[in-house]
């Protein structure tokens, strides 16, 4: 694979990374727009929040943990891919103290800090990030998998237990670290790795059920998206500067920085590829699918989640043009 390609070709590439981009933020702005909607007209309940972030936590986000690590986390996969896993966390381990650094200048609120450190540490790389590797790069669409399995790790051991879960007013004891923990995300996390790794085959019916209800976690987080903003004046989320500090740098200034180290460090392409395309991504949805479960306050990261997707249709064209 070479990125010498021809003028025509790269105008190509840039109009299919356009349209990939613009196809799978329309479509998540769809469900944003419908549970607006469905609570403007009052079609839903006053608990239709809680009970969505409910059944997306215990269901569709655990479905969506315990199908990508059933897939990938297999003996073959590992061995045979460890060194991306290694550089991933290595990236991971880089770029986790910029967020927690830049998120208490950014915000005293605890709570807050918290809900940026993690939009930071962890962008949207699954369902973005999944649809626009496949249709841009599908020949590398497989080691991205593999790049993103340590993602996905430190995303249940550490973002949504530390950051989502944890009560940031107070200092946790050893107990109530231990309890965080003990999640449906987190327990089907290890399912999967278990299944992944021991090769047993489950029957037609239970992959379907898994794969179909992990498919639901990204709609139903974007419908609970527009719920949660119909309860909050557009005007705040639009007028939060903070939130468009935190989306530049995330779709911006960490894939720059990126292209930037990779001038002098010499890297696989495929790992250039993998690492760039995980790092541009917009804000992730565990900020409001995770909190919102807790009774807590999703109103800053229901708007990280609209502007940042919005941006996106135009920073992910542009860094990679730029590349």
């Amino acid at each position: 694979m070479s990125f010498v390609i021809t003028c025509d070709k790269r105008g190509d590439i840039k109009m299919t990374v356009f349209t990939s981009t613009l196809n799978q933020t329309a479509f998540l702005f769809g469900f944003i727009i419908i549970g607006y909607i469905l609570v403007k007209c009052k079609a839903l309940p006053e608990n239709a929040a809680t009970v969505l972030s409910k059944l997306e936590n215990t269901v569709f986000l655990a479905a969506l943990a315990m199908g990508t690590f059933i897939e990938n986390f297999t003996i073959e996969r590992i061995s045979s891919a460890w060194k991306l896993m290694a550089i991933s966390f290595l990236i991971a381990f880089i770029v986790i103290p910029i967020a927690i650094l830049v998120s208490k200048i950014i915000t005293k609120d605890k709570y807050i800090q918290k809900i940026y450190t993690y939009g930071l540490s962890f962008s949207n790389f699954g369902f973005m990030g999944n649809a626009v590797v496949s249709t841009l790069f599908p020949d590398v669409f497989f080691e991205y998998l593999i790049f993103t399995l340590p993602l996905w790790i430190l995303i249940y051991l550490w973002g949504v237990p530390r950051l989502l879960i944890a009560d940031s007013e107070k200092k946790q004891t050893f107990k109530e670290n231990l309890k965080s923990f003990i999640n449906p995300m987190f327990i089907a996390m290890i399912i999967g790795m278990l299944i992944g790794l021991s090769g047993i085959n489950l029957p037609k019916w239970t992959v379907s059920i898994i794969d179909i209800s992990g498919d639901c976690m990204s709609p139903i987080a974007m419908l609970l998206t527009g719920v949660v903003v119909a309860s909050y004046p557009l005007k705040v989320a639009f007028t939060n500067v903070r939130i468009y500090i935190i989306s530049v740098i995330r779709l911006i200034v960490l894939p720059l920085a990126f292209i930037g180290v990779s001038y002098f460090i010499k890297m696989p392409e495929t790992v250039f590829i993998c690492a760039l395309c995980s790092l541009q991504m917009p804000l992730g949805l565990n900020t409001i699918v995770v909190p919102s479960a807790y009774g807590k306050d999703t109103s800053v990261a229901a708007g990280m989640a609209v502007i940042s997707h919005l941006l996106a249709v135009i920073t992910i064209p542009l860094i990679l043009a730029i590349v």
